[in-house]
């Protein structure tokens, strides 16, 4: 017995985690799918009249979000999903309770092209895989981070089902859903567009509450191409979004110029393909002369450079067929590699940012050839996040509470200058000081102050900034500022009934 022990002990560093595609290592748990089929009754999807036919359209109009969910299940008793079942679930993004007869015609269709593309052998072998996770599976007890996933441009939900696994085994939820036009089956390569997915995000976000099983205290976007464009919309929304994880998005500079970056202070985790040369830049049209990279500079950066990657192969719904001719000087294995080690990075960066683990954000702050890739198969940039205060009136406000709000006018003048877009409106600082007025009368007046040093001509303000002073039992100030709202503006009955008073 004592041998045998000994025996299993020397064994046990030999014995390897179950490895999925790219030979991505499962996690110690179970994994579990759902597939729920419902709607965002806030937004409208159809026309009156259909966009491709013309005909009246009589059905719900309503925004389908097909939502695919993976999770940590009890236990891995069940049978397990062939790959063919995610592509299955592409045959209903819009259209629910289609037949299975038609299902099968869908599925039947994929195999064609990839049997087409790889030959018809392996791409059977493919489409019968059986992944880890078991549909319906029971949750396994417990809450766990979400990563809400947003696809390519138009692509389907499940083009992340190999990482939703990987990341589900680990110990986090992953919800997806498709990337659908604001009206139309196809992505509209618009701001309406990337608007639009970003709302798909937030209700993603929003129907992550209703699952017992969902810690969503802790949440991160991912995308690829352009979901990972448009996790950065929902980013800017949301400053419940954690952490955002880009796969070689952002490439939109007419559309990424818009974000509002000192809304943009959470972590970011960048990987993207090879670098493009110049020359191949301006060929492709593509704008260099900005770049959300550098524009962010509220966001820790991790940049991560897969030099066998190119944009197609950060999806293995389409790196999984392609053949090979495809590959170019690489080879297949080379580019799963990176794949691999993509996986590993973000894996890596939401322990970090979303389970505070120690481990994970050594890794991410470590480079891939340090944390073991092969050398040359990555390149590594990262970049700390600009400390002080941020341009927005929630940074303003916490610097103020540091520093003390009798710093407000140099303060704002100092945003103000890094950002031109900080602006607060005569209302924003006229509401700010009368809630401040109820619980700290000193820091009311130094906003008012502000106010009338920003708006001089706005007899409302002075108003209020007399009522401050009252408020602060400085009545020689409050009798100065009265008299100057009623300068510029002589019918203020309040300035005049509250002089009468003080005099």
């Amino acid at each position: 017995m004592r041998f045998l022990l000994l025996l299993l002990a020397a064994l046990a560093p030999l014995v390897r985690a179950e490895t999925g595609f790219a030979n991505l290592e499962r996690g110690p748990h179970s994994v579990g799918f759902r597939l729920v089929q419902q709607y965002d009754y806030s937004r409208s999807y159809r026309e009156k009249n259909d966009v491709v036919n013309g005909q009246p359209f009589t059905g719900d109009r309503s925004r389908p979000v097909q939502t695919l969910i993976w999770y940590p299940a009890a236990s891995n008793a069940g049978t397990r999903l062939p790959y063919s079942d995610y592509l299955r679930t592409e045959a209903t993004d819009v259209r629910f309770g289609r037949a299975t007869s038609e299902l099968d015609a869908f599925v039947a269709g994929r195999l064609q092209s990839a049997g087409a593309a790889i030959g018809e052998a392996q791409a059977k072998a493919k489409f019968s895989q059986r992944m880890w996770a078991v549909r319906d599976a029971a949750p396994l007890a417990g809450k766990y981070p979400v990563v809400v996933y947003a696809p390519g441009r138009g692509g389907a939900a499940h083009e992340v089902a190999d990482i939703a696994e990987y990341l589900a085994s680990h110990g986090y939820v992953v919800i997806a859903s498709r990337s659908l036009g604001t009206r139309s089956f196809v992505m509209n390569t618009d701001l309406e567009g990337a608007e639009t997915q970003a709302r798909d995000i937030g209700f993603l976000v929003s129907y992550a509450h209703t699952l017992p099983f969902a810690d969503t205290a802790h949440i991160a976007a991912a995308g690829w191409s352009w979901g990972g464009m448009a996790s950065l919309f929902a980013a800017a929304a949301d400053n419940r979004i954690a952490a955002v994880i880009s796969l070689d998005g952002t490439r939109e500079p007419e559309l990424t110029r818009t974000l509002p970056v000192s809304r943009l202070t959470m972590p970011w985790l960048y990987i993207s393909r090879k670098l493009a040369t110049i020359s191949g830049l301006n060929q492709a049209g593509i704008d260099t002369s900005f770049s959300l990279l550098n524009a962010a500079r509220h966001m820790q950066l991790y940049q991560v450079v897969m030099q066998p990657m190119v944009h197609v192969d950060f999806s293995s719904d389409v790196l999984r067929f392609q053949p090979p001719s495809h590959f170019g000087d690489y080879t297949r294995e080379e580019v799963e590699q990176a794949y691999y080690w993509s996986a590993r990075y973000m894996l890596a960066f939401a322990d970090a940012y979303l389970k505070n683990d120690a481990a994970g954000l050594a890794f991410v702050q470590r480079s891939p050839a340090q944390n073991g890739a092969p050398r040359h198969m990555a390149l590594y940039e990262p970049r700390a996040a600009d400390s002080g205060p941020v341009a927005t009136r929630a940074g303003f406000a916490a610097e103020l509470a540091k520093r003390g709000f009798d710093h407000a006018v140099e303060l704002y003048a100092t945003l103000h200058g890094r950002d031109s877009a900080f602006v607060l409106s005569e209302s924003d600082i006229n509401s700010w000081g009368y809630e401040l007025l109820g619980a700290n009368k000193e820091a009311g007046v130094e906003i008012f102050k502000l106010g009338v040093s920003l708006y001089p001509n706005d007899g409302n303000l002075h108003d209020s900034l007399a009522e401050g002073y009252e408020a602060v039992c400085n009545q020689p100030l409050a009798i100065a500022s009265y008299q100057r709202s009623l300068e510029l503006n002589p019918t203020n009955g309040h300035a005049l009934a509250r002089l009468k008073a003080l005099k």
